[in-house]
């Protein structure tokens, strides 16, 4: 891989390792089994040993840029050596910082047994975890010995991205926000630019989060149940559902259902595709929203068909986009702040989306402060 500065070898092999694992929590590599089984025992030891796995992530990311560098003589008191320190502390300590992987406060060189001037070799006397030892100077040894840097740190990162998307981040609830600056807040939070998937499970929640506020506050929904949100990769035909988001009357009868489409302009075929997921039953009202304009010539189209729905089933579908349905939404209720909490709490228990989505949410609303 050709790079022009750590920066760039550290960003380019983070985005192809978050695109790899994508929303699974498989990690996709080519390396040996015993190499997977090396570089799995840092990963394991990654917090109490944070130390360890920065001066391995140092030492593999400084011999994939330098390859004729001994990367055991880490000190440049060592013959032959380099600073490693100096090189965690510029490159790799604020990479993992920003990262939200674990990270050393300044550099992995700071812990005892790690700054000894002796080289990282099969002799090296620093103390340290007994059970960590051996495989830390093995991975050293092998990438001194010409293992493959990018595959390793590829293996790192994807592993350190599953352990962070399975831990729980405390998701910050404004209070006292105007609709307008909720409304901006959602936009951005929908548009974030996020290297794994689940982006178009945000406007379903915010539509949930309002319904679950309109259930208790609109006549309408008297005696109505909101039904629970399905996972994100659950089949309408297959879970018996008509919509994203789905009403039931008090004979659990289709009241009303909501379809969210992220990115995608609706178009006359979304329109008939959803009448006849529905035309089998007496839902009195079915939403097709996007985050996506539709052309004037679509637009067209659908307005015929909706007016032809209308009259053979009695159903009234609106097509509408999602931010002007949720400022209208946000309007009826009494208290917008009520959306915030249902929102941040969806985000936070959702499957689909990972800690990027969560962060980035945490990150606008520090930026509004």
């Amino acid at each position: 891989m050709s790079v022009i500065n750590p920066e760039e070898l550290l960003n380019n092999l983070l985005d192809e390792a978050m695109s790899k694992v994508g929303s699974g929590i498989s990690i996709v590599s080519g390396l040996q089994d015993v190499e997977k089984d090396l570089l799995a025992k840092l990963i394991e030891y990654s917090e109490k040993s944070r130390g360890v796995l920065s001066v391995v992530i140092t030492s593999i990311t400084y011999k994939a840029l330098h390859p004729e560098q001994d990367i055991r003589n880490h000190q440049v008191s060592i013959p032959n050596g380099y600073s490693g320190r100096g090189f965690d502390t510029k490159y790799i300590t604020p990479f993992m910082k920003r990262q939200k992987f674990p990270y050393m406060a300044e550099s992995g060189w700071l812990t005892r047994s790690l700054e000894q001037k002796v080289p990282y070799n099969k002799d090296f006397p620093g103390g340290m975890n007994p059970k960590l030892k051996p495989t830390f100077l093995e991975v050293i040894d092998r990438v001194q010995h010409g293992a493959n840097c990018s595959e390793y740190l590829s293996f790192l990162f994807q592993a350190l991205i599953i352990k962070r998307n399975s831990q729980i981040l405390a998701l910050s609830r404004p209070s006292a926000l105007s609709i307008s600056t909720i409304l901006e807040v959602l936009i951005n939070h929908f548009n974030g630019s996020y290297s794994s998937t689940g982006a178009s499970r945000l406007p379903v929640l915010a539509i949930f989060a309002a319904y679950q506020c309109l259930i208790n506050e609109v006549k309408r929904f008297n005696n109505k149940k909101l039904l629970p949100l399905e996972s994100h990769t659950s089949a309408d035909k297959r879970s018996g559902r008509i919509g994203d988001i789905d009403l039931t009357d008090e004979k659990n009868r289709a009241f009303e259902a909501v379809e969210v489409k992220h990115g995608i302009p609706i178009t006359l075929q979304i329109v008939e595709d959803a009448f006849n997921k529905f035309q089998s039953t007496n839902v009195s009202r079915y939403y097709i929203l996007s985050t996506a304009n539709t052309t004037d010539d679509e637009w067209i189209k659908i307005q015929a068909e909706v007016q032809r729905i209308k009259n053979v089933h009695g159903c009234q579908l609106i097509v509408n986009g999602i931010m002007p349905t949720l400022k209208y939404y946000l309007r009826l209720l009494d208290d917008p702040s009520e959306f915030i909490n249902n929102y941040v709490k969806l985000v936070e228990d959702d499957k689909a989306l990972k800690f990027e989505h969560k962060l980035r949410w945490n990150v606008l609303i520090g930026e509004m402060v």
